[in-house]
């Protein structure tokens, strides 16, 4: 029996609940039948919201195109060094915190701003090379709408809704639809049809499956090895011993072989190789690395910059100042070496001028073998982070 105690001035006792609660009487197979019968129909209805929004992204050429555009638009603001900004309110805040999760743990720089924060003062984590992705299923809450307003004029913006046409989407409401993308999550039943209750359940499942191939696809575009990345940005937890090397990783055991690098080929023999022969040369390459040259190499980060204004049929040699690195210019760190020994070592250089000189973005580490040959190549971005190369 629970516990009961009586309120001053009052003749009755009130009887508090126990924790936990007592167990109901009454329960049959009817009831238990039920709760089964409920529990599977709204899984089954988010899988039916999942399989919708599958297709509609495998078939919807107009779907498929805005994804390729935000991702082109949030590629280009992590490369800038610019933030992707991500605000959403209720539980579609929650799916925006945990799309800004995902994406740190691959070094893409986020943040998570609330909507009502941000008209007390958040608005000023927004940065000029920023994007803010906003993430509302009705495209009509309150405390986002009014918002927009104070939203840099020329911010782009990408947003997450039930919408399917851009120009009827309250969210871009007299914003230049060029800084526009509108990325559709419908449902193909409301949930208070499915449910008899409008909580967000479908809605916000097809808003964590979008928002998570936005960042998986984001990761790929802008790291040669996602996975590395990731493993160094998620060193704790489970996920984190599950990946730990049994001893010190070594700089060798993350360089890509020189000799499985192609080198690039013209499309006409007849002629040099152009930019665009290496773009496509990079295209085909499975590690992102491309040769001009058997002395010659360009890193993935550094083709990235490729096509910023570029003559597409120019000579690849019109690249050799710019992102071409000849192999002298490599710096040559001893495969035995571990990971950590070599960041130790670029740190200690870095304390002097000539260090800073040739140890900086962009720089290419020869990995060397027990041969004493040059046998791999790491950019050095893969083993130290922006913070570190502009001390």
């Amino acid at each position: 029996m629970p516990r009961s105690c009586c309120a001053k001035g009052l003749d009755n006792p009130l009887r508090l609940p126990l924790t936990p609660p007592e167990l109901l009487d009454g329960l049959d197979k009817k009831s238990d039948d039920d709760i089964i019968n409920l529990a599977t129909h709204v899984i089954a209805t988010e899988r039916d919201a999942l399989t919708n929004l599958h297709d509609l992204y495998r078939s919807d050429s107009e779907a498929q195109r805005s994804f390729k555009q935000a991702l082109l638009v949030m590629g280009k603001t992590s490369r800038q060094g610019g933030r992707v900004i991500v605000t959403g309110m209720g539980k579609s805040g929650k799916i925006g915190q945990k799309f800004v999760a995902t994406m740190n743990s691959f070094g893409i720089r986020s943040a998570f701003m609330h909507p009502t924060e941000a008209l007390h003062g958040d608005l000023g984590m927004i940065g000029p090379d920023d994007t803010l992705v906003i993430l509302s299923y009705s495209g009509r809450t309150p405390e986002i709408l009014s918002l927009l307003s104070h939203l840099p004029a020329m911010l782009p913006l990408v947003a997450v809704t039930s919408y399917g046409d851009l120009c009827s989407c309250p969210l871009f409401t007299g914003r230049l639809s060029s800084l526009c993308i509108l990325l559709p999550a419908p449902i193909p039943c409301t949930e208070i049809e499915a449910f008899g209750v409008p909580t967000p359940t479908s809605s916000t499942t097809t808003a964590l499956a979008l928002t998570d191939a936005l960042a998986l696809a984001l990761a790929r575009q802008l790291h040669p090895r996602p996975s590395a990345v990731f493993h160094h940005y998620h060193p704790g937890g489970a996920i984190g011993a599950s990946v730990a090397p049994k001893g010190p990783q070594l700089i060798e055991s993350i360089a890509t072989k020189t000799d499985d690098v192609p080198i690039i080929e013209a499309r006409n023999r007849q002629s040099n190789p152009t930019v665009l022969d290496a773009l496509l040369t990079a295209a085909r390459s499975a590690s992102g690395w491309i040769k001009p040259s058997l002395d010659t190499i360009i890193a993935p980060r550094q083709i990235q910059r490729i096509g910023r204004g570029a003559d597409l049929n120019q000579s690849v040699s019109s690249l050799k100042d710019t992102v071409v690195v000849e192999k002298l210019d490599w710096i040559s760190i001893p495969g035995a070496n571990s990971i950590q020994e070599a960041q130790e070592w670029i740190l200690q250089m870095r304390q002097t001028s000539r260090g800073k000189t040739f140890l900086k973005s962009g720089t290419i580490l020869g990995i060397v073998d027990s041969q004493q040959c040059v046998s791999g190549v790491v950019e050095i971005e893969e083993i130290m982070n922006e913070d570190q190369l502009q001390q």
